[in-house]
Order: structure tokens, then C-alpha cells, then sequence
């Protein structure tokens, strides 16, 4: 048997998460309170279809309840035996515009001060969830189809309770730092391809890019370095018995300099036997 629990802050994209597990097969449920988790076991076995996968959306809507569901995660773990949590976040900038495009009412709106204080009170409430959740995803920059690989690349493969799960993300800096990251690395120092005419038009990922981009001394032993550094760590949080670990490599843009970095992680990590994803976030960005 295998659950998985969804929850984050409200705006960040729960209900889209559910539908990628529905998609998956998983048999989904969205709104229900802690105690009646364990119950979802016998309910699930006798639908059947959905061979043993789980996904309940578990959050402040279900009021004072809502707690109860930190002590209860060592009882879950006993009885479905692969029991994992999905927190979804965004930045209260993203969330507000969201409450706004949607014209929703945050769960907590009617107890607290306007919109502003309902997401404060929200994220002081899912301190303890965030901290012990298996997969993080800051869904303030992704579109809907990235938000989706990024779960069925984690929850999907039969093998994603494996060992350590490792994602690379470039972005820009002047589009916000991944709120997911574990690891923040700065290649702004680089030299940097945006300043040439001729490969302006073309993205990290792009051969002549990645070219000028390594050509500059400081590149490879930087490169070097990075992966000496993330050589040592990793059997360290695999001995901490972390589950995944996003590592984040930022430009100014996200285009250039920190897409060819982490395409160059990436593949030094695929080698060494992880189960590596590689994502760039800003890089259809202008």
C-alpha cells in the first residue's frame, strides 16, 4: 500500500496536484480530516483499480483537526506501510494574485484579518508539515505542466522510494530563488553569453552556448569544485536518510549561464548512478 498525503499552503496548487495523481491511478481524495485516513486502506481495497496508491489532500480546512495529523503519521507509516507527504508552496506575492484571479475566499479568511494575515496564519500552521515533508515544490513559477512532471517524476516511478531522488533547477535570480531549494549556488560570475548578438537568441541548453559559456577558465574549475563538493554531501544525507534534495544554480536570467551548470550537474550526477532530474525554470523567460 502507498499514501501519499498533499498538502501546502491554500493557492498553491492542490487541487491541480490531486488531478496528476488521478492521472497516475492513484485513488485520490481531497478534503479529509486525519482521523479518517487510516479507514481510506479498506475503502481503497475494495474499490480495487488502483493497485494499493493513495493521494489525500489533507489541510487547514479541516479546521482544529488539522494537527492531529503530525502525531498520527507514525500510525500511517504502520498501516499502509509507504506513507510519504507532498507539500505545495508559493510566495504570499503569487498567492494574493491568485486569491485575486479567482475571486476564492482563503479557508481562513473569516478568522483573520483580511487576506494578508490568512496567509501568515497559514504558513505559522504548516511549519511542522513543511519541515518533515518527503517532496517540496514551489509552484510560484511553474506552469501547470511543469507542477505536474515535477510530481509524476517523484511519485510516479515505481522506484521513487529508491535511494536519494536529486533535482537540478536553473533559474534567474531576478525571478526569485526556488523556495524549495536545499542547495543555492550563484554562477553570476561567469562570463555571459546575453552580451553577445550573435548567441542572445539561444538558451543554455544550445550547443553554441554551452560552448562560449566552458570556455571561460573559470567555468570548468568551478565545475570541478561543484562537483567535488556535492560528491562529499551526498552519501552524507543519504546517511541522514534524506529522501530528495533540489539543488538550485542561478544567473541573473536564468537563460544562459545557470542552464549550461546545471545541465553539466546533472549529467556528472546520472553517471555517478543518482536518479537525477533536471529542470530549468526560467529559461523560456525573456
Amino acid at each position: 500500500m502507498q499514501l501519499v498525503i498533499v498538502t501546502g499552503m491554500s493557492g498553491a496548487g492542490k487541487t491541480l496536484a490531486i488531478r496528476a495523481f488521478e492521472d497516475m491511478g492513484f485513488y485520490c481524495v481531497d478534503n479529509i480530516p486525519p482521523k479518517l485516513l487510516p479507514q481510506l486502506k479498506e475503502l481503497c481495497e475494495k474499490c480495487g483499480g488502483h493497485r494499493g496508491r493513495i493521494a489525500a489532500v489533507v489541510d487547514v480546512r479541516s479546521g482544529s483537526g488539522f494537527g492531529e495529523l503530525i502525531d498520527a503519521l507514525p500510525n500511517l507509516a504502520s498501516i499502509y506501510g509507504n506513507t510519504r507527504m507532498l507539500f505545495l508552496d508559493a510566495s504570499d506575492e503569487v498567492l494574493i494574485q491568485r486569491f485575486k484571479e479567482t475571486r476564492r475566499r482563503h479557508p481562513l479568511f473569516e478568522q483573520c484579518e483580511g487576506i494578508l494575515d490568512s496567509i501568515a496564519t497559514e504558513r505559522r500552521m504548516l511549519v511542522d508539515f513543511k519541515e518533515v515533508a518527503d517532496k517540496i515544490i514551489d509552484t510560484s513559477n511553474l506552469d501547470p505542466n511543469l507542477i505536474k512532471a515535477e510530481i509524476v517524476n517523484y511519485f510516479g516511478s515505481d522506484n521513487a522510494d529508491a535511494g536519494l531522488i536529486i533535482t537540478v533547477t536553473s533559474f534567474g535570480f531576478k525571478y526569485g530563488i526556488p523556495l524549495d531549494a536545499d542547495l543555492v549556488f550563484d554562477v553570476r560570475f561567469l562570463i555571459n553569453p546575453h552580451y553577445v548578438p550573435e548567441l542572445r537568441p539561444f538558451d543554455g541548453r544550445d550547443q553554441p552556448v554551452r560552448e562560449y559559456v566552458m570556455e571561460d577558465d573559470r567555468s570548468g574549475e568551478f565545475v570541478q569544485k561543484l562537483e567535488d563538493l556535492i560528491d562529499f554531501s551526498l552519501p552524507q544525507y543519504e546517511r541522514e536518510g534524506k529522501a530528495y534534495l533540489n539543488i538550485a544554480i542561478g544567473c541573473t536570467g536564468g537563460r544562459h549561464r545557470s542552464v549550461v551548470m546545471a545541465n553539466e550537474l546533472g549529467a556528472f550526477l546520472s553517471n555517478k548512478g543518482y536518479r537525477t532530474i533536471v529542470e530549468h525554470r526560467d529559461v523560456t523567460k525573456g
